[in-house]
Formats: C-alpha cells, sequence, structure tokens
C-alpha cells in the first residue's frame, strides 16, 4: 500500500523476418521466456517453448530481482540524507524532511504519469513494432518537457507548499532555499522516469540496477564534501544536499542517454535516430493513461503523509513509532512492487503479441508467486519486529508504539501483494482511470476516513492504532476489488480473442 516511490533483463529484437513469418509467435514466446539470449539474434533460430508454470515464474523472476536491489538501493539516498544532514545541524535536518517530503510528493505524481509509457512500450514489443517503440520514447521525453514546466511554475516558489508545516523562520528559510535548488532536478528526473519506463516495460531493469548503485554512490560522496564542508569548501548543509542531488540526478540521465545511444539493448529501436515534433494523438493517449496514474500515486503518497501528520497529534513518542513502521512498510513493499512491475512487462508484451491466455497466465502468475513471498515476509515480521524496533530506536516508548504497529505491517501483507501486482498488471492492459477510483474510495476514503474516525472519534479511540487498522480495511478491500477486476478482464479478453494460431 505504501509508497509513492513505487516508485518501478536482457530484451532483445526480433529480425525482420521474425516478425512477419510464420516464426513470429513461436520467436516471441521464445524472447519473452528467457530473453537473455537473444541480443541482437535472429528469433526464427529458435524453437517454440511451453509457456509452463515454471517458465512464466522463471521470467518474472529474472526480471524481478534486478528492480528490487535497484528500488532498495535508490533508498539509500534517503539513508544519505538523514545521516550526513543529521550529523551537520538538526534544523537542516527538519528541514530535508519537509522539502525532501514536498518535492517527492509532487515529483513522484508527475513521474506517474511517464508511466503511461511502460504499457504502451511493452504492447509495441510484444507486437514486433520496433519504430513505433523508438517514437513512444521520443514522445515521452517530450510529455517530461511539459510536465517539467507544469512542475517548475509549482516550485518557482515553494513558500506556499511548505508554509502548512508551520516550521520555525530560519528552518522554513532553509527548506525554501532546499526545494528551489532540488527544482533544478525536475527536467533529469522526468526524462529518467520515461527511460525508467520504457526500461522495464523492454525487461531491460539491469541497467537501472547499475543507475541506482551510481546514484547512491555520487550521493553519498558528493554530500559529504558539500554538506559538511570538506576539500576547501565551505559547509553548506541542506543546501549541499541539493546541490548533490540536482548533479546525481544529471548524471543520471545522461548515462540512459548514452545507453539508449550505445547499448545493443536500446540501440535497435533508434531512439535519436531522427527529431520528431509532439503529435497530439501520442500526447493524448499517454496523458489518458498516465494522469489517472499520476493521481494514483499522489493519493498513495498522500494518504500516509497526511497519517503522519494526523498522528502527530497525539505525541512526539507516538509519531516517532508511527515513521519507524512507516519505513518498515516502505522497505517492504519493494517485494511486491518488484514483482509487479516485472509481472507487468510480461503482461503487456504477451498483449502486444495477441496471445491473451499468456498475458492472464504471467498476471496470475506474478500474483502467485507475490502472494507465496508474502505470506513468508509476514511470518518473517511477526519474529523480528521486536529486534528491528530496537535496532531503530532506543526509546522504549516509540519502540513499544513501533512493535504494535508493525504487527498489522504483517497483517495486510498478503493482501497488498494482490492489490500492487494486479493494478500493475491492470495498466499493462492499458486501464487506468477506474484503478484511481478505486484508489481513492480504498486510500483516502477508507485509508484516511475511517482511519481518522477510528483515530480520534470512535467509542474507544485508538489513536495511531486506528489509522493502521483502517489501513488493513483499506489494504483487503483494494485487493479484492483490484483481484476480481483482473479476473474479469483477463476472463473476458481471452473468451474474445480464442485460440492463439
Amino acid at each position: 500500500m505504501q509508497d509513492g516511490q513505487r516508485r518501478m533483463c536482457a530484451s532483445n529484437e526480433k529480425s525482420s523476418a521474425g516478425f512477419h513469418s510464420g516464426h513470429g509467435e513461436s520467436g516471441y514466446h521464445s524472447r519473452l521466456l528467457f530473453p537473455a539470449r537473444f541480443a541482437g539474434m535472429p528469433t526464427a533460430r529458435f524453437a517454440p517453448m511451453s509457456s509452463t508454470p515454471r517458465n512464466l515464474a522463471r521470467a518474472i523472476l529474472k526480471n524481478a530481482w534486478p528492480v528490487l536491489v535497484a528500488q532498495c538501493v535508490s533508498i539509500g539516498m534517503m539513508v544519505v540524507d538523514t545521516l550526513i544532514v543529521g550529523r551537520h545541524s538538526t534544523q537542516h535536518l527538519a528541514a530535508v524532511a519537509v522539502g525532501s517530503g514536498l518535492y517527492a510528493t509532487l515529483a513522484m505524481s508527475l513521474g506517474g504519469v511517464l508511466q503511461a509509457l511502460a504499457p504502451i512500450v511493452g504492447q509495441h514489443y510484444g507486437a514486433g513494432e520496433r519504430e513505433g517503440i523508438g517514437s513512444d520514447m521520443r514522445q515521452g521525453l517530450w510529455l517530461a518537457v511539459l510536465l517539467t514546466i507544469c512542475g517548475g511554475v509549482l516550485l518557482a516558489d515553494p513558500r506556499w507548499l511548505i508554509a502548512p508545516a508551520q516550521l520555525e523562520a530560519d528552518i522554513e528559510a532553509i527548506a525554501v532555499n532546499y526545494v528551489r535548488l532540488l527544482a533544478l532536478s525536475l527536467p533529469a528526473m522526468l526524462g529518467y522516469r520515461a527511460f525508467h519506463a520504457a526500461a522495464n516495460a523492454l525487461g531491460q531493469p539491469r541497467p537501472l540496477m547499475v543507475i541506482a548503485f551510481l546514484e547512491t554512490f555520487c550521493h553519498a560522496l558528493l554530500a559529504g564534501i558539500l554538506v559538511g564542508g570538506h576539500a576547501g569548501l565551505p559547509p553548506l548543509g541542506a543546501t549541499g544536499a541539493a546541490l548533490s542531488q540536482v548533479v546525481v540526478s544529471w548524471i543520471s540521465l545522461g548515462f540512459s542517454f548514452w545507453l539508449l545511444r550505445t547499448s545493443p539493448r536500446f540501440t535497435p529501436f533508434h531512439i535519436f535516430a531522427r527529431w520528431e515534433r509532439p503529435h497530439w494523438a501520442a500526447q493524448k493517449e499517454l496523458l489518458r493513461l498516465g494522469v489517472p496514474i499520476g493521481f494514483s500515486f499522489m493519493v498513495e503518497i498522500s494518504a500516509f503523509t497526511l497519517m503522519a501528520i494526523f498522528i502527530a497529534r497525539l505525541g512526539a513518542e507516538t509519531v516517532s513509532g508511527h515513521r519507524i513502521a512507516a519505513n518498515l512498510s516502505a522497505l517492504v513493499y519493494m517485494l511486491p512492487l518488484s514483482l509487479a512491475i516485472a509481472t507487468a512487462a510480461q503482461v503487456a508484451q504477451a498483449v502486444g503479441a495477441k496471445d491473451e491466455a499468456l498475458a492472464r497466465g504471467f498476471a496470475l502468475c506474478g500474483i502467485k508467486i507475490a502472494c507465496a513471498l508474502s505470506i513468508v515476509m509476514a511470518f518473517a515480521l511477526l519474529w523480528l519486529r521486536d529486534t528491528i524496533a530496537w535496532l531503530a530506536t532506543s526509546d522504549a516508548m516509540v519502540a513499544n508504539v513501533a512493535v504494535g504497529l508493525a504487527f498489522y505491517i504483517s497483517l495486510y501483507q498478503f493482501f497488498d501483494a494482490v492489490q500492487t501486482v494486479a493494478c500493475f498488471a491492470l495498466r499493462a492492459y492499458k486501464i487506468s482511470f477506474v484503478l484511481l477510483l478505486i484508489h481513492l474510495g480504498c486510500f483516502w476514503g477508507l485509508g484516511l476516513g475511517l482511519g481518522y474516525w477510528l483515530a480520534f472519534h470512535a467509542p474507544v479511540p485508538q489513536g495511531a492504532t486506528g489509522f493502521w487498522q483502517a489501513a488493513v480495511v483499506a489494504t483487503v478491500t483494494a485487493a479484492m476489488l483490484f483481484g476480481w477486476l483482473l479476473l474479469w478482464v483477463t476472463r473476458q479478453r481471452t473468451q474474445s480473442a480464442g485460440p492463439v494460431a
């Protein structure tokens, strides 16, 4: 349920003959199930492979593990800021906490719009439309430019965004400067999100893993120098952390563009082969799919942000324990998220190849894998929650709050796995608006609305526990709705398509 950071191997091209000959479907199955073998090789050389549960699971897991590593490594960026800025100044750390939260909410919501590239690119790839993929990416970059303008307008004077936090004047001034500097990274971040969505859709998550390591290493090195003032430079505090993120974001974009131009994994699509102006039809399709996805990201992020604000009324110990539980939830969420991204890529490719039965098989297989692993994760959390809480804090009251709330993370793991994978799989079918409605009803309506009532206005107010109880209800409801919708959509499409020739 948590995290907007949802935030999200080796694909390869068929030969022209493979796309249009009688070997096209056979080559598709071979490439799909064992993608690492086919870089630059004609698909006609390979015999058909059966879509057994084992092969489907292998294809998903092969792409899921690099995504999982990349997501976990990216969390290191936040850890770096906390450790380095916190050592420099508590005031600067408070400013970074508020400023980064606001910037991340906006940036990830805008980046969510670019997730529309994933089903579009994935379906073109499955259909063998090489030129279509290049055009998709070029149009995605134009959309990133448009979103940068929108985000830049909102961040030009971030004081109105920071004012509701009611910070002390000196901390607010630091936070405003911090966000203004971070705004310089927005074009690079959005351009990279376009590459990120396309790479995952093509079954190429390993470059993203490498970039995640590069980002975290560079940020740790540069922030360490700029924040504390080393190598003859004055200490910049939060400003140094922001400058480091700006530089690292542009390095990541430059590296991704270099890969698009030079890597055999991406050169067959000729993404930079020619200039292409924005096309209204393509932009309309991207916005139709992407705007609901972006709003869905915002709903999930803001639900937990507002939950923390409400819980802050209950005292420092309670909100600190909630913070530990929320961070643990975000970390655990990386597992179903990585499986969801990998599953969605395979589903979109199968839909593009007009093999609806295979697409349904991938969707259901992804859910089964996520459910099985979530059960293991739930029991592990129940067993280790005391240890984790005491590693995070030495305050007994805070640790007890965290331990109590961690129980609810274990409770909804299974349902969170279902709703996450089902939601991403449905997006692979280019379905997004109805998913937004479900997100609104579950995470704002039940998660926040019911949580607020349970916490403060129930006959026996539950405090912070009430919000987490509502989170369980919201996640279970979302899992039931997304799961039912996925079964209905895949059944209808499979029956309509009939057997694959």
